[in-house]
């Protein structure tokens, strides 16, 4: 095979004020395994010294730059698609950075299943420093995700690879919210493409204070925006029955988060909105009884 027969991978890097881990970002693309490959940097109107960083990594023609005022990753990652010209896609944020086969792994598995539309695996969360916090995930599932997407996000957004006619087909990120844009877009493809769940580490995921994904309650207002709008929008995605199981799993998630800060009172409203959805729903019970009995 040669070079010009190997698949052309876009990877596209949203940033924001990320100076102090861009590099590292960066440097865990350039020493991948597999080289065809094209990285489009989006810096969403950073006030730091984030271009001045790059600038040696920016003489590789591979490495492409662009600057826009600040609105939020879910435009910077649509601007960044609208300029991509990959057979398939990846994400990887500038405060987090991939091990050196990340690529090569992936498309091996997808070579070798071409009915599959979306390779993700696992991540290894790392602290400010670097340092590793834990290996533990959530679980994840392969197929026809749907089902299990309308109850939580399971796609780690830094280690998915989706071939570019999802896009194509489906469009890009919402550009609407500032929050789980990549909810959004993973729910949305698994009402019609399939996934395939690697158990391999394929990122690290640095968590710091500062980060949006961090505010759980914006968070939670977004997903439950996100679950309503697919619903309305895939109805025959899925059964009924599964929409409202999903629908009285959140429900139930938010209230174990509002009981964890001491909000019981709202926590029961949330336990009462999952029963009206699942009424022997043993979660919902099962949480009730917690929350109460804490």
């Amino acid at each position: 095979m040669t070079s010009d027969d190997k698949p052309h991978v876009s990877i596209i890097t949203p940033t924001f004020n990320r100076a102090d881990f861009i590099e590292q970002a960066v440097d865990s693309v350039l020493k991948q395994s597999y080289q065809n490959f094209e990285l489009l940097i989006i810096d969403d109107g950073s006030t730091d010294d984030t271009k001045e960083r790059l600038a040696t990594v920016l003489e590789d023609a591979r490495v492409h730059y662009f600057y826009q005022a600040n609105q939020g990753q879910s435009v910077a990652r649509n601007l960044a698609l609208s300029r991509a010209s990959g057979d398939l896609v990846c994400f990887l944020d500038s405060d987090n950075y991939w091990p050196e086969n990340k690529l090569e792994i992936q498309l091996t598995k997808l070579a070798e299943q071409p009915d599959v539309d979306v390779v993700y695996g696992d991540i290894v969360t790392v602290d400010e420093q670097g340092q590793e916090i834990s290996r533990k995930n959530m679980r994840r599932y392969s197929g026809d995700i749907a089902k299990y997407m309308i109850r939580d996000n399971c796609v780690s957004m830094n280690t998915a690879m989706a071939r570019r006619r999802c896009f194509e087909e489906l469009g890009a990120m919402s550009g609407t919210r500032r929050v789980a844009d990549d909810y959004d877009l993973w729910l949305r493809f698994s009402a019609r493409f399939r996934f395939h769940y690697m158990p391999e580490f394929l990122a690290f995921y640095r968590v710091m204070e500062d980060q949006i994904s961090s505010d759980k309650s914006r968070r939670f207002d977004s997903n439950w925006q996100i679950i309503n709008d697919f619903r309305r929008d895939f109805p025959s995605a899925m059964s009924k029955k599964d929409f409202d199981s999903g629908f009285a799993a959140f429900h139930c998630r938010k209230a174990r988060y509002l009981a964890g800060q001491n909000l019981k009172r709202r926590a029961l409203v949330e336990l009462l909105k999952a029963l009206k959805f699942e009424p022997a729903g043993r979660v919902t019970w099962r949480s009730l009884a917690a929350i109460l009995l804490k």
